[in-house]
């Protein structure tokens, strides 16, 4: 937001996978079939215009937090990098998942960046209950708390991936990662199995 801290979302106790666990401000999958187009191209994908994932990105963020495009225009969404990794989910508990079960992902995650131009709480949303129990703008210092073990709280093992990786230089250089492309990196990707 125009303060420099981070929308997080707290997954709702109903989600199959990884249940009440904290992370980043949402996540979506690239879906073919949608208009505007999701699925990036190669030549997307190299030059970092991934607007695919940026489309997917915008329709997540209406559907899980009632964020209009309008506030989130798809130009002012900066591509960094893409992460590939595997995650058992430990905490799960379902009918269909005993603790510590076989539900999980494999995933590649598109890492976007957007900042916001106000301050958070004035942001309109309308958070779907389906998706999300609880939001919390941050402060990277605030972040840093709320992240360590003692605090009990339990973290998305990809957002603990991107924080412990990558987040705090990116966002310790805010201006510079979202305005350049210093940190923009279209040849990696960043695998963690």
């Amino acid at each position: 937001d125009a303060d420099d801290r981070l929308l997080l979302q707290q997954r709702a106790a109903s989600k199959i996978t990884f249940p009440s666990v904290w992370t980043n401000t949402c996540c979506s999958h690239q879906l073919t079939g949608q208009e505007p187009g999701e699925i990036d191209s190669p030549s997307a994908i190299a030059s970092g215009s991934c607007r695919g994932a940026k489309s997917a990105a915008v329709r997540k963020l209406k559907h899980e937090l009632g964020i209009d495009e309008s506030d989130v225009p798809i130009d002012s969404i900066k591509f960094l990098t893409r992460l590939h990794y595997c995650a058992k989910d430990e905490f799960a508990e379902h009918e269909n998942q005993p603790v510590g079960g076989t539900w999980g992902e494999h995933e590649m995650d598109y890492i976007l960046f957007v900042k916001v131009p106000r301050v958070g709480e004035t942001l309109p949303m309308d958070v779907n209950a389906d998706e999300i129990d609880a939001t919390k703008w941050v402060s990277a210092s605030e972040l840093k708390s709320m992240m360590d073990p003692t605090s009990g709280l339990r973290w998305s093992p990809w957002f603990r991936i991107i924080a412990e990786r990558f987040l705090y230089e990116w966002w310790g250089d805010l201006d510079a990662a979202l305005t350049t492309d210093k940190y923009v990196d279209v040849g990696t990707i960043h695998k963690v199995m």
